[in-house]
């Protein structure tokens, strides 16, 4: 089983080149204006236009118009979405494009409910609960995950290349052996500064993705 990585937050070509080169599945464009990896419709175009095939193009978005994310889908070429605010389940079904929706975990938070509510989604993205959206590079506790949302989990929140092998164990020993690969996805924890990518910590998160999944 291989641990699929996005890596999100891309503002600039030579970072989309060198996550591209260290092998993540997907990259992500982030299209809420108040975050500061924001980045403008055109620009993500120009970003998308560099990834290959087999590279997956995501948009993330936060309680947006739906006219707004049919107007990027188009302009981008955007082919999964990723809803981080607090949108309903029938807002996040209503577009062409599969998705995957973020959950703010906290300890009284009934993730169950939650992914039965999304059971649309192509997968969970689980996220430390903070101010605002977006998981501010905060880890969570991982036992708060049910084990019966590990195959559909992608991790993040305060992922790094010291403790993603930790994460990656975690989940595997919660989900069946026959369950579809899980995820994870970082931001902040392959940036020299917000929006920047360091291509060496991009290379050393890499590297630990896969040696947790030689030894899991």
């Amino acid at each position: 089983m291989r641990t699929r990585v996005k890596i999100c937050g891309l503002t600039r070509p030579e970072d989309v080149d060198a996550v591209v080169d260290a092998g993540a599945d997907a990259v992500g464009f982030v299209f809420y204006p108040k975050s500061p990896r924001y980045v403008s419709p055109a620009l993500a175009a120009s970003l998308a236009a560099r990834l290959p095939p087999f590279v997956t193009a995501v948009g993330l978005f936060v309680n947006a118009e739906a006219a707004v994310v049919d107007a990027t889908v188009a302009e981008v070429g955007l082919q999964l979405l990723q809803f981080h605010g607090d949108e309903p389940p029938a807002y996040c079904t209503g577009f062409s494009l599969p998705f995957i929706k973020a959950a703010r975990v906290r300890p009284d938070m009934d993730l169950l409910k939650y992914a039965t509510e999304f059971s649309a989604a192509r997968g969970i993205l689980l996220d430390a609960f903070v101010e605002g959206y977006g998981g501010g590079g905060e880890v969570f506790d991982w036992a708060l995950i049910p084990k019966e949302i590990a195959a559909r989990a992608v991790l993040s929140g305060g992922l790094h290349a010291a403790n993603v092998a930790a994460g990656i164990r975690s989940l595997r020993a919660l989900a069946a052996p026959e369950s579809a690969p899980l995820g994870v996805d970082i931001s902040s924890g392959v940036e020299s500064a917000k929006g920047i990518k360091d291509a060496a910590l991009v290379r050393a998160f890499m590297a630990a993705v896969e040696a947790a999944d030689a030894t899991t």
